[in-house]
């Protein structure tokens, strides 16, 4: 088998040539272009004819640096197309992550961009490569740089412009493969500081990607399919470039922003305009939108009439966001819940199969071929409602991770061996009674108040149901008497000016009846203070007394849902957790209260 062929060639053959395969759209670049499947399939040959005059052979690495341009996939399909196994690095990372991953992968040859392009700012990948290599004990033969207008790239002996080598290139043919060749390695963070390499398989990958856009996400040949996503990470691999395009799909590949390029209704403007059945993006990027135009004024000025569904994966979807979305859009709404490991939903509404009632909150249920199970710290199951470490029984189905790239005994270790029998997911959540899935947050986010253990995202829905909160986080913070207590941050809605004690009032109502109820957590005290400025700077030494909440040793600690760090409802914790230790002393008096957030902090990032 060749995952190229299944993905280009195939439907070139079934006469469908003329048809999209992918459209490219730039706001920040002012660039918009689309190529029909013929046009994409003679391109992805061309350049993998010429990263095989490189030496680039079956089972070589590849390592890919590049914003979200068509190149990208491009590269990825050219090394499908060889056999190679290409290693996508997001643009977002510096020297020392792209070093980690080319140490770690050693690529015969590095593909990258001259620069990304940012609402506000030119980034220049190639100091960044440069850098990179010049860390690295044995870097690649080769650089190609894709050079864009925004900023062209000083070129070295070892670097080759991809225009000049594509000029002279002939198609090449797609090699077979056995469908347990490996086809891609995306790294993702661990607990020692290098990352993993999550290795995909061509075979299967191929069958679970095409039965989850047929099944999850209703999408099929000639459908147009938009996901807001990059392709650095999981999501852009699985669902911006190699499962629209197995099914024949028409995929749009966005290289902007869901607010500020131009506006609000960026999104909906790209779905008006080229007519998407489906948008897949980030809950984070909603709640952007929201911020900005909480009543969606600016749907008004686009034709929606061929949107369907919107699905919304890589974080927890908190209860708000999903009433506003459904509220606003008038599409269902569908969660799904998966991670970097996985590769495709392991719980999700199929909705091109048999759509099940919504349940806020939920991902829904298990997909066909996921056994999710609740075990708790004893490998114990757990009974409907309680919650725990979601755990997955073996085997796993399709398209899921086979092992770590030159790592059989960190993946034995990291997924394998807290429970045997099971893959450790290292979230934690719980399963009603009708087998839906309530996925709260990272087991290593637990917050443990004088021996009760406590879930942020409970937490986080309570903040983020008052109506002046756009974004808000929950972490915990040491404390003498209770070991820890929660503390949440919030980010207020454009134009909307509230005190402290007015929103830390409400929340103490809603709280502190909610958990009463369940019966998770006494009384907690009041930190009262306000944290502002704190994005992007370096925190301070932390005191003992007042240091971040120290994580879960073990396999419980690693990355998130679909690659990304867990941003929950908003703002990262690991930035909640920079906010946090900012903080002055003189912000930390104590006061009594009864609320389970023992703080409000107003995390003000409009002053920059």
């Amino acid at each position: 088998m060749n995952t190229c062929h299944n993905a280009l060639d195939r439907h070139v053959e079934a006469g469908r040539g003329e048809q999209p395969a992918l459209i490219y759209d730039s706001p920040v670049a002012d660039e918009r272009m689309r190529y029909s499947y013929a046009e994409l399939t003679s391109e992805v040959a061309r350049f993998a004819s010429a990263l095989a005059g490189l030496g680039v052979g079956k089972g070589d690495r590849v390592v890919i640096y590049m914003p979200m341009v068509p190149q990208v996939a491009i590269a990825m399909l050219a090394c499908a197309r060889l056999g190679a196994v290409h290693s996508v690095v997001f643009g977002g990372f510096g020297a020392k992550e792209l070093a980690a991953r080319i140490a770690d992968a050693e690529p015969t040859v590095l593909v990258c961009a001259s620069c990304g392009i940012e609402p506000s700012r030119v980034v220049e990948y190639k100091p960044i490569v440069d850098d990179a290599m010049a860390a690295v004990a044995t870097p690649p033969r080769h650089v190609v740089v894709f050079q864009r207008k925004q900023a062209r790239a000083t070129m070295t002996e070892r670097d080759i412009d991809w225009g000049e080598l594509m000029a002279g290139s002939e198609p090449a043919d797609c090699v077979d493969v056995a469908a347990t060749d490996p086809l891609y390695v995306l790294y993702t963070s661990g607990t020692t500081g290098k990352p993993k390499g999550v290795v995909r398989d061509n075979g299967r990958h191929a069958v679970a990607l095409t039965w989850s856009m047929r099944h999850i996400y209703d999408i099929d040949a000639g459908d147009v399919w938009f996901t807001a996503s990059d392709v650095g990470w999981v999501v852009g691999h699985s669902y911006i470039v190699y499962a629209p395009l197995l099914v024949g799909a028409t995929t749009v590949l966005y290289e902007g922003k869901p607010v500020g390029t131009p506006d609000g209704g960026a999104l909906w403007r790209v779905i008006s305009e080229y007519g998407a059945k489906a948008l897949f993006t980030a809950p984070t990027a909603l709640r952007a939108v929201r911020k900005v135009d909480p009543e969606v004024a600016e749907v008004a000025h686009y034709d929606l009439s061929k949107f369907r569904s919107l699905f919304l994966a890589g974080e927890r979807l908190d209860p708000e966001t999903y009433r506003w979305a459904q509220a606003k859009l008038g599409v269902p709404v569908v969660d799904n819940w998966w991670q970097t490991e996985t590769g495709w939903p392991i719980a999700a509404n199929l909705r091109g199969l048999e759509p099940m009632p919504i349940k806020t909150g939920s991902p829904s249920v298990p997909v066909p071929g996921y056994d999710v199970r609740i075990l708790d710290e004893d490998g114990t199951e757990m009974g409907p409602g309680q919650e725990d470490a979601v755990s997955l029984k073996l085997p796993m189905p399709p398209g899921t991770l086979p092992t770590l790239w030159g790592a059989d005994e960190r993946y034995v270790a990291s997924y394998l061996t807290r429970f045997p029998g099971y893959y450790l997911t290292g979230d934690g959540g719980y399963l009603d009674e009708d087998g839906y899935l309530f996925v709260m947050g990272r087991t290593d986010d637990v917050i443990n108040v004088a021996g009760h253990r406590l879930s942020p995202g409970s937490m986080e829905a309570v903040l983020a149901a008052h109506p002046a909160v756009a974004e808000c986080a929950v972490i915990g913070v040491a404390d003498r008497l209770k070991g820890q207590l929660p503390r949440g941050f919030v980010v207020l809605k454009d134009g909307i000016d509230i005190d402290h004690d007015t929103l830390r009032g409400a929340v103490d109502h809603r709280d502190a009846s909610r958990h009463r109820r369940r019966g998770s957590l006494p009384a907690g005290d009041h930190r009262g203070g306000t944290a502002e400025n704190a994005v992007g700077q370096d925190p301070p030494q932390v005191d003992a007394g007042h240091r971040r909440r120290p994580r879960r040793a073990g396999p419980f600690h690693h990355r998130g849902p679909c690659g990304a760090r867990r941003a929950e409802t908003g703002a990262p914790r690991r930035i909640a957790r920079r906010c946090e230790s900012a903080v002055p002393a003189s912000a930390r008096t104590v006061g009594r209260g009864s609320t389970q957030v023992s703080d409000v902090l107003f995390w003000d990032t409009q002053r920059k």
